[in-house]
Formats: structure tokens, C-alpha cells, sequence
């Protein structure tokens, strides 16, 4: 009972701020709420790619506890929308939330006119601070890109490592760099492999976990990332991860060690694989994620604890992803969170790893029956028994679903058509269907593939946090921490005239 108390005093404040703020947030001119005591000397953000109000609420609901982001004292509601179209894309969001600059569609650390604007990190470096870059995925993916590099395209991963190399940040950690040597070649000023100039300015690099964790701050400026990256150079999933790697909260407790100094440091994590889960609606994979994700803020409340007068903690969601539902058709009122536990493997591995091995080894073998003990194994679905009284078990008409899309992913069905794009999202057919089934069993629903426009949920704690209260748009959170910051925001005053644009 005290976690679903707790659940519905976390609802009810935000309810209660947008209430209280939801006049004046929409009137014609409303200055962005400023901070004007002492200026926080340690400021941390921490963005939950993909990270909505469901996301939150189903770990918790998954885990019978409280997120640690959720007992903050101050809690608010933030619009995502990009200046050219209204569901946001990471690119644009992070230039949002980093810069408070509404910008385009891919469009990185610039407005869009293309016109450079500068991050809070690069405004904490050049007021002396340190300044530290922390992601699940590669660390030149779009949202911890747009805190040093400036692009009009977040696809150019040569063109931002070499920003990162110019950076003068003081840590960067996570994934790994996308294209530093320029295969793609998508650059028109080639500067060399962008990893040489990375250890040219002075970076170490590190990959061994055991090297890790025996870094001080006396070895300088610091790139590590993990020795395994799973997909696209980013950390494994967190319920993939071996003993030997390199978590998210390992990375945040280490930049934290690193970056402690007396002049202060800001510090950006960003949980991204949160997103990319969502993308490929698994569900456990996004609440492991999630939980992996609150044990970094966690590590940042230790810090603040020693230091509860010159710390800020900020945690947003650059936007929703997946369009998460709390609740299914299938199951009416019931909800079974727990039929999520016996799910061991992300949709990533599974793929990769597991159908692959089945496909290769099982050529032509279109009998699905021949794989029903692999579901079972995996994610804990049962063929045998009464789906009325055990979530576990499959209905009919969800097994004729999972030999159809057995069938296509035996073929290599590239699934491209509308139809069944709406079915699969361009994911494995038979991957797809399993976590569908599961989380449908389970009281979970999913709409999209892509990120959806609802706002997100913001929270924060420590130095100027009643700030971060009420119903905002994710370019103010850029000016809050701005004035919490002591850095001087310019005037800012919400533009009568904005358009949302509906494409």
C-alpha cells in the first residue's frame, strides 16, 4: 500500500503544479522563472531519452518502489515540440534542453537558421567549471552531441567527434564513437581520424573496466566507453550486461570522481538506450534500463548530500517514445507487471543472437511448434494452460499471430508495407510479436514505433529546484539551470506568436 500511496502523491503534485501553472504558462508573454540566490557551484542533468510519465510509473509499478527521480521535491510538466514539427526528434530536443534554443528536425547546437548557440556545458567550461559527458549510447549521438558540437545534421558523426576533440570537456564516458575515421564520408573538411585527434588533445582513452576504475582525477581528461558495444556503438541493454562491463551508473559515479574540484562541474547523463527499447517496444528492456538509469541519479543524490547548499539535480525526458499505455484491451482493469520478470535477454540479443542461431541452423524449417520451447525460455510464455487465470499463457488467437510472424522471419520478410510496418516497425517480425504478446499480457500497450508529442515530466532537487515547478516548455529548462548556474541568461520572454507546426 505505501508504494501505490506514494505513486498517487507523485501524480497528484504534478497534477497540482500544472494546475497552479497552467494560466500563466499559456499566457502571451511569460517570462521563463528565474533563480537569484547563490548560484549552485555542482549541477547535474540527466535526461531519460524517450522517458515519459508512463515510462516512470510502469518501473515503478514493475519494481514496488519509488523511483528516486520521483521523490524530488520539485516536479513539473515540459512540451517537447520541435520548431518544424510537433512530435520532436532527439536532435532537436537536446538543442532544447541543452542551448533553449527551439531548432529543426536533426539539427544540432543551432538554431534554425543554422546560427550556432552555445550549450550549458560550453557556458560552464568558460566559467571555469568542469564538464562531463555521460551516455548509454554512442557518445556521439544526438543528445550528448548537442552539448559540444554544432551541425546542421546529427547524422555527420565524423564532423561531431571532431567537435568533441576540440571540446576541452574534461570526461567523456558510455558508448563509443560512431564513424571517426570518416568511412561514411559525409564531411567536406577532413582533419584526420577523429580518435587521433581526440588523444592529440589530451584525452586518455579507456576501455578496460578494471583501468576504469582505478582512474583519479590526476590522469586529466578522460574518453572511456565500454569494451563490448552491443548495436550502433552504444552500452549493452542492462539486463544484457556481463560482470565485466561498464554500467551507466559506474560511468556517473566515476565523472562525479573525476570532475570534483573546487570551482564546481556540470555533468550531463543521458540515459538513451531508454529510447531505443521503446522504439522496439520491450518492455522489460525499457524498465531495466530505466532502473539503471535512477541508480545514476542516485549516485549524483549521494554527492548532493555532502554538498546539499551548492548542488542542482535535473531530471527530464527529451520526449516520449513508443506511445506506452498503461493498460490493454486484452486485459481490461488487470494489470500483471510481474509476467514481465521471467524476460531475460533484450529484444536486441534475442535477435541477434538467438533467432539468428535458429535461422542459420533451421534453414527452411517453417514448423513453429519446433520453437515454442525457445519462447518459453526466453520471455516465459506458456503454450499449455488457462489464460484466464495465468497471464504467462498464450491466447489462440496470439499464437496464430506468432506463426505468422515466425513464417516471415524464417523468410526474411523485409515487412515494408504499410500494414506491415504498423505490425513489426521494421523490426524482426517474430522478436516483435513475442514482446508485443508479452507486454499485452502483462497491461501494456503500445501505439507507435516513433516518439510521440505528450509532455514529459521534469524533477529536480537541491539549489533553485522550486524553479522547476509548474507547466513549461524543455527550452526553459536551458535558462533555469542557466540562472541557477549564475551564468546570466539572456532575456528571455515566450514568443506570443509561436506556431506549432502539425506535420
Amino acid at each position: 500500500m505505501t508504494f501505490y500511496r506514494n505513486v498517487r502523491q507523485f501524480i497528484l503534485l504534478i497534477v497540482c503544479v500544472v494546475l497552479f501553472t497552467a494560466i500563466p504558462a499559456h499566457a502571451k508573454a511569460k517570462k521563463v522563472q528565474v533563480y537569484k540566490g547563490t548560484p549552485a557551484k555542482y549541477v547535474f542533468l540527466f535526461i531519460g531519452d524517450g522517458m515519459g510519465m508512463p515510462q516512470r510509473i510502469a518501473v515503478e509499478s514493475f519494481t514496488g518502489e519509488q523511483l528516486v527521480m520521483n521523490s524530488f521535491q520539485a516536479q513539473g510538466m515540459t512540451t517537447t515540440y520541435a520548431a518544424d514539427r510537433f512530435i520532436t526528434g532527439s536532435a532537436a530536443a537536446a538543442t532544447s534542453i541543452a542551448c533553449g534554443q527551439k531548432t529543426n528536425i536533426g539539427m544540432l547546437g543551432m538554431g534554425p537558421q543554422q546560427r550556432n548557440v552555445k550549450s550549458l556545458a560550453e557556458m560552464a567550461r568558460d566559467n571555469g567549471k568542469k564538464v562531463g559527458i555521460v551516455s548509454s549510447v554512442s557518445i556521439d549521438h544526438a543528445t550528448p552531441a548537442a552539448f559540444y558540437a554544432h551541425v546542421p545534421t546529427r547524422g555527420q558523426y565524423y564532423d561531431i567527434d571532431v567537435a568533441l576533440s576540440e571540446s576541452n570537456f574534461d570526461f567523456f564516458g558510455g558508448g563509443g564513437l560512431k564513424d571517426p575515421a570518416n568511412k561514411k564520408k559525409n564531411t567536406k573538411n577532413f582533419k584526420g581520424n577523429a580518435l587521433e585527434l581526440i588523444k592529440n588533445a589530451g584525452y586518455k582513452v579507456v576501455t578496460d573496466k578494471d583501468e576504469f576504475m582505478s582512474l583519479k582525477p590526476s590522469d586529466g581528461k578522460v574518453i572511456s566507453w565500454n569494451e563490448w558495444l552491443q548495436d550502433s556503438k552504444a552500452l549493452p541493454y542492462s539486463m544484457d550486461m556481463r560482470p565485466q562491463d561498464i554500467t551507466l551508473p559506474d560511468f556517473t559515479k566515476k565523472a562525479i570522481e573525476m570532475l570534483d574540484n573546487p570551482k564546481g562541474f556540470f555533468l550531463m547523463v543521458e540515459g538513451g538506450k531508454i529510447d531505443w527499447a521503446c522504439h522496439a517496444n520491450d518492455a522489460a528492456a525499457f524498465i531495466h534500463n530505466t532502473v539503471s538509469f535512477d541508480n545514476s541519479i542516485a549516485e549524483a543524490v549521494e554527492f548532493a548530500k555532502k554538498h546539499p547548499s551548492e548542488t542542482l539535480i535535473v531530471v527530464t525526458g527529451d520526449h516520449e517514445c513508443g506511445g506506452l499505455t498503461l493498460g490493454f484491451a486484452g486485459t481490461k482493469y488487470g494489470s500483471y507487471y510481474s509476467a514481465l520478470k521471467p524476460q531475460d535477454v533484450s529484444f536486441q540479443k534475442f535477435t541477434d543472437e538467438v533467432v539468428k542461431l535458429w535461422k542459420d541452423e533451421h534453414k527452411g524449417d517453417m514448423n513453429f511448434d519446433d520453437f515454442k520451447p525457445t519462447i518459453t525460455h526466453f520471455f516465459g510464455l506458456k503454450f499449455e494452460g488457462d489464460p484466464k487465470k495465468d497471464p504467462m499463457v498464450v491466447k489462440n488467437y496470439q499464437v496464430a499471430m506468432l506463426k505468422d510472424a515466425y513464417i516471415r522471419t524464417m523468410k526474411g520478410d523485409e515487412c515494408k508495407s504499410p500494414e506491415l510496418y504498423n505490425m513489426y516497425g521494421g523490426y524482426d517480425p517474430l522478436t516483435t510479436t513475442i514482446t508485443h504478446v508479452l507486454n499485452n499480457n502483462a497491461g501494456l500497450g503500445w501505439t507507435s514505433f516513433k516518439h510521440t508529442g505528450v509532455p514529459v515530466a521534469t524533477s529536480a532537487m537541491g539549489v533553485g529546484a522550486s524553479s522547476f515547478n509548474g507547466y513549461y516548455d524543455n527550452t526553459d529548462i536551458a535558462f533555469k539551470i542557466m540562472s541557477v548556474m549564475g551564468v546570466s541568461p539572456r532575456v528571455y520572454t515566450k514568443n506570443k506568436n509561436k506556431k506549432i507546426a502539425s506535420n
